[in-house]
């Protein structure tokens, strides 16, 4: 009887871990990013009251005659599969489709989360709302280039940064008059910017060659801060019937010395494929240009890959970082260390930073959130489980205890 009443304790105090299971996942219905835990039993010792033996003679064998001793905690697990999304609207508010964990910098060291309850610090970098530790990526260099090969660092959005945009190309478009005789001219101004942002303006002039369906262009400027402008492919061809010749056009760019401090030279291509060469007036504008003038950061934005994309108030939009992701071999081997957060253990495996949607890593969904993985149904399952777990193995104990007082009346 004694040794019945200690299987029932053991499976007593073990069912109220389960319990302890349960109450912590309910707790945690609505918590980001929250997975939920299972517990698992197993037997703990058996007494062998006798063992087993091999058949002989005209004998069968024997089965060994065990009696188990009581019930152990075999594990407590972390489920890791996907929570359902919901939908926040808010740009900071970031979600991790599958696998992968945020990675965070703490005072003693990374840890991972994958709770994206995000927002911008005062010194404009990402942190993690509840905790306050900054998220971690790459940050871009000025043109927009990200080196995921060193060690990541705090994500920084640089709000009150102005930014412009040098001119690389300018496209054109209108007629040059075929009824011209050699030595006409058709001018047309273009304004471009330099990497400063500041726009200046140059002149071109076409004149009409001696050679058929040819005219020649040359560019000009009375801009101080410009102190040379070379061009190259001084010509363009049109075929028989008006139309701009690509096979015999070369590349037509400028060079352009700056004594400003801007960026020197720049080169501006130039784009005449919509020139035509017909009968009637002859006219030539320039229809676009990529350059921009200053411009401060007004928005930002997260893609699917992790991208930090910054839009500046002139029109520029400019990858400023990069988020990281952290998978695992073995996440189930990761530490909760509470507020939502992991950290790396002996046998969760060394941390894979790297892009999201690569190496097995998720995709993220900005103005989403991840919900807890709990499902309620299970749980009160759970908790039925467990409650009648506790209450049978109790009546097993007030059973053995009225054996025994059966037993202490037998000397009277």
């Amino acid at each position: 009887m004694l040794r019945s009443m200690s299987v029932a304790i053991s499976a007593l105090r073990n069912h109220q871990v389960y319990m302890d299971v349960v109450a912590g996942n309910i707790a945690n219905v609505n918590t980001t990013g929250y997975k939920a835990s299972r517990i698992s039993f197993q037997e703990l010792l058996s007494q062998t009251l006798r063992g087993s033996s091999a058949p002989r003679g005209g004998s069968g064998g024997l089965n060994p005659i065990q009696i188990g001793l009581g019930v152990a905690l075999g594990g407590i697990d972390t489920m890791f599969n996907q929570g359902s999304l919901q939908d926040t609207g808010r740009l900071t508010d970031l979600a991790i489709q599958g696998d992968g964990f945020f990675v965070l910098n703490s005072s003693s060291g990374f840890v991972y989360s994958r709770d994206g309850v995000l927002d911008i610090g005062l010194d404009g970098s990402l942190v993690n709302v509840a905790t306050g530790m900054k998220v971690q990526g790459w940050m871009a260099d000025t043109a927009g280039a990200v080196d995921t090969s060193t060690e990541p660092t705090d994500i920084t959005i640089p709000f009150g940064q102005s930014m412009a945009r040098a001119s690389a190309k300018v496209g054109f478009q209108g007629n040059l008059s075929a009824e011209a005789v050699a030595g006409d001219a058709v001018n047309t101004t273009i304004g471009i910017y330099d990497s400063q942002g500041t726009r200046h303006t140059i002149t071109l002039t076409f004149t009409r060659s001696p050679a058929s369906n040819e005219w020649t262009w040359a560019a000009s400027t009375s801009d101080s801060s410009i102190s040379n402008i070379t061009p190259a492919g001084t010509t363009v061809d049109f075929d028989s019937n008006g139309q701009y010749d690509v096979t015999n056009n070369p590349a037509t760019t400028i060079s352009i010395a700056y004594n400003n401090g801007a960026d020197s030279p720049s080169v501006v291509n130039l784009d005449f494929s919509a020139l035509t060469q017909l009968a009637g007036s002859g006219s030539v504008a320039p229809t676009d240009q990529d350059g921009l003038p200053p411009g401060t950061l007004t928005t930002f934005a997260v893609s699917t890959t992790g991208e930090v994309s910054a839009s500046f108030s002139n029109g520029l939009t400019r990858r400023v970082g990069q988020l990281a992701l952290a998978r695992f071999l073995n996440a189930g081997g990761l530490k909760k260390v509470g507020q939502s957060l992991f950290a790396a253990s002996a046998n969760s495996g060394t941390p894979q930073i790297g892009l999201p949607q690569s190496g097995g890593r998720g995709h993220i969904s900005s103005g989403y959130l991840e919900m807890s993985n709990v499902e309620l149904a299970r749980e009160f399952t759970n908790m039925i489980a467990a409650q009648r777990g506790f209450q049978a193995n109790s009546r097993v104990i007030t059973t053995s205890d009225e054996l025994l007082q059966e037993l202490v009346n037998l000397k009277r």
